[in-house]
């Protein structure tokens, strides 16, 4: 894989491929549609309804692939379109993604991330065009010993939060799976990746730090943190997404080489800052915009200190970041200051894309 054109490698794969992408009106979702779109795959998305402003509609994706909207908690659903469908490759990250909301709703969150993620292997258990299946869950699936150094793949799961603690569980699925059903089927292969504190242009969820900048921006407003020095290994989502793509291939060419492993994509250790070092990065150039910290008590718990070891995916997939936490900040703020001054989304979501894998083929 060295000195290859990355560009080449990807599309030559992708091209005229059938991929089903659960979740894909989300954040990460829309993004990798748009990618696999560029490199030629046929591509189908299994979801709930957008949300209003969201990526997935400024990017017109309902126009470019198969979009299907339902919930993946209903298994019969999600089982009857994966057979009609009949998709050679699955990338599973269909998710409630949010630390903050698990507290609100612990119910809704164990079961999207535990329960649709069965109903999800279910349905490809019963369906033998999958030959290939990347099981995205998080970063927070690891027990957080709050260590200094990264996590690796074999290190404990677990999760003191509802959210941490759902994608823990969907580990463990994920795993019982592979030995019960997935182990020796032929011409299948399965792994699950583990990525977390992506950021990019077009998320606008609540409470997730990049987004609640921009808000702040757009409104003028201070910027309020509740966890300042909350340390988190910050990447470009293209990044992570890349080595999604190639794990999919990697199983897909080699189904018995590292069949139902683990795998983490995170940044390099010096891309590992706190939230008020990301925010005061990113507001350079918005002199008149002021960082004020939450000092209430009643605030959720989030961990202080996670990162990945990413020793693995680099040794046995050839995969590496591509982006530095300045060229993540710099590419993240670019894609929002274009659409602050009413640039074309799918033009710099594209051109980004683009961009991205010419620096792959660049070395």
């Amino acid at each position: 894989m060295e000195g290859m054109d990355m560009n080449n490698f990807l599309s030559n794969f992708y091209k005229g491929k059938k991929v089903l992408i659960t979740g894909h009106t989300g954040f990460k979702g829309s993004w990798l549609s748009n990618w696999l779109n560029i490199l030629g795959a046929d591509v189908y998305g299994y979801a709930l309804k957008p949300e209003s402003n969201s990526l997935f509609e400024k990017l017109q994706l309902d126009s470019l692939i198969h979009s299907h909207i339902d919930d993946i908690q209903n298994k019969d659903k999600i089982y009857n379109y994966i057979q009609d469908v009949k998709p050679d490759i699955v990338f599973h990250l269909a998710a409630q993604a949010l630390v903050h909301k698990s507290y609100d709703e612990p119910h809704q969150t164990f079961s999207t991330n535990v329960m649709g993620a069965v109903n999800l292997l279910e349905s490809i258990k019963d369906c033998q065009s999958v030959k290939s299946l990347v099981y995205i869950t998080s970063d927070k699936c690891y027990w957080n010993s709050e260590w200094i150094w990264g996590y690796r793949e074999s290190d404990p799961l677990g999760g003191a939060d509802p959210y941490s603690a759902s994608k823990a569980c969907a580990e463990h699925v994920f795993k019982s799976y592979y030995l019960s059903y997935f182990k020796h089927r032929e011409n299948f292969g399965c792994g699950s990746a583990r990525a977390g504190n992506v950021i990019g242009g077009g998320d606008y969820s609540l409470n997730r730090i990049i987004p609640d900048i921009v808000r702040s921006i757009e409104a003028e407003k201070n910027i309020v943190l509740r966890h300042p020095n909350s340390t988190r290994p910050w990447q470009h989502v293209l990044d992570p997404l890349h080595g999604y793509l190639i794990l999919a291939k990697h199983l897909y060419e080699n189904p018995t080489i590292h069949n139902g492993e683990a795998w983490n994509f995170g940044p390099t250790n010096q891309s590992m800052k706190t939230v008020y070092e990301l925010t005061k990065e990113f507001i350079v150039d918005f002199s008149d915009i002021t960082i004020v910290v939450d000092e209430s008590e009643s605030k959720p718990y989030e961990s202080t200190l996670l990162h990945l070891s990413i020793d693995k995916a680099t040794a046995l997939l050839n995969w590496r970041p591509n982006y530095n936490f300045y060229d993540t900040i710099a590419v993240t703020k670019a894609w929002y200051k274009n659409h602050l001054t009413n640039c074309d989304p799918i033009k710099t979501t594209q051109d980004q894309i683009v961009n991205f894998m010419k620096k792959i083929s660049n070395g």
